[in-house]
């Protein structure tokens, strides 16, 4: 097997046109083939506005089944550039059961999996309770052509509980599609703290659990039809190799694409020197499942 593997992350703002932000995804993939990646990632959600900023029933009607038109749109994507691809939709399950969804296309064109965003935020302008269940798949990672994918996505990657899971279930690498922003209204300060947050714990992920990351966050600012003034994403999507080093990153404010390589051998390298799997003490966890330890 080729130890190298070529990937691609797409940083993409929206607009309430699918056919226009469908249309960028396509054409950054292909820029990413393009370069040799084998494996393109896409931003949480990417086919429209980032509509959690509200409540409104009416955006019940953005969600589409699995299979369906997205799945076959960048299946056959895929199929044609011949790498795998990692989607995210608002999945349509049943009447009245909507998820956030990661699907993966195989290179082949086939759906090699699906991931249901299990951790849901229910914060101002995130209100994510109100459209979506959480995910009942568990933490298991997404055979493909390219390696064992642990999808996760977004609010996600803030428990490195899921982190962990997804790597000992054997994943080779973590992926979180994004939508994450600042509140206009946020000081200068704030916005650093939050945005260097979001780096750090995933890139703490990658230390932890030796093992590459990559987060593809959307970009530009999305006005709220509430009585918010909207989001400003903060791009800054990024690729951490096994030991939290940053191999590539995008800017706050660019539509673009990044390339990274990832060795496959690296993880193994480094976990035999920085052994933390070897070390856990699972006699002593048993807490982990508790709620709260008073």
């Amino acid at each position: 097997m080729n130890t190298q593997l070529n990937i691609g992350l797409v940083q993409q703002s929206c607009c309430a046109d699918r056919k226009t932000n469908v249309g960028k995804s396509i054409a950054a993939i292909r820029r990413c083939a393009a370069q040799g990646a084998k494996l393109v990632a896409l931003q949480e959600l990417h086919t429209g506005l980032y509509f959690c900023q509200t409540e409104d029933t009416a955006c019940f009607d953005l969600a589409e089944p699995v299979p369906g038109p997205s799945t076959e749109l960048f299946g056959s994507l895929a199929k044609e550039l011949g790498l795998v691809i990692v989607t995210s939709l608002f999945e349509k399950r049943a009447p009245g059961l909507y998820h956030n969804t990661a699907v993966v296309l195989d290179s082949d064109g086939s759906i090699a999996g699906k991931y249901r965003k299990m951790h849901i935020p229910d914060d101002p302008g995130y209100y994510e309770k109100f459209y979506f269940t959480p995910g009942d798949l568990g933490f298991t990672p997404i055979k493909t052509s390219a390696g064992m994918l642990g999808v996760l996505i977004c609010w996600d990657q803030w428990y490195p509980e899921a982190a962990r899971l997804m790597t000992m279930a054997g994943a080779d690498l973590l992926i979180y599609p994004t939508a994450i922003g600042w509140d206009p209204a946020d000081s200068s300060d704030e916005k650093v703290r939050q945005r260097d947050a979001w780096i750090t714990i995933q890139r703490a992920h990658a230390v932890a659990n030796g093992i590459p990351v990559l987060s593809i966050n959307r970009t530009g600012f999305e006005p709220s039809s509430g009585d918010r003034s909207g989001v400003q994403f903060w791009g800054s999507s990024f690729v951490a190799g096994c030991q939290g080093e940053l191999l590539a990153q995008a800017d706050t404010n660019s539509e673009t694409e990044i390339i990274a390589e990832l060795d496959r051998k690296r993880s193994e390298s480094v976990r035999r020197n920085w052994p933390f799997l070897r070390d856990r003490r699972i006699d002593g966890y048993s807490g982990l499942t508790a709620r709260f330890l008073a």
